[in-house]
């Protein structure tokens, strides 16, 4: 797993914030590591108490895609065309197991 962060989100949004989300990706980095995934969930909701992080961060960048949920509306915001956006059809909701779409951001 390869954790990339941007130095246009440390300029936006400072040191405090910018800790905040490198805390938080090594939550999912972990997360992968032990148990094959990454998402959101209730053990990573556990770990950002522990942490002092938020379980979703702040977007200093719009998205190219949206991976919207047909059960919840959730919303995951993509910014690289990753494999759920490429093939959704073989992902389900991390919240619900729903259905999942992609749809193309528009600004």
């Amino acid at each position: 797993m390869t954790i990339s962060l941007a130095w246009d989100a440390f300029e936006q949004h400072g040191w405090e914030q910018f800790s905040s989300t490198m805390r938080h990706e090594l939550i999912h980095a972990w997360k992968y590591h032990e148990f094959g995934e990454a998402d959101h969930g209730r053990t990573f909701e556990r770990w950002t108490d522990a942490l002092d992080t938020t379980q979703h961060c702040e977007r200093f960048n719009s998205p190219n895609w949206w991976v919207i949920c047909e059960d919840c509306k959730g919303r995951l915001a993509r910014y690289r065309r990753s494999k759920v956006v490429k093939q959704p059809e073989k992902y389900s909701c991390g919240d619900c197991g729903g259905i999942l779409r992609v749809k193309e951001a528009t600004e």
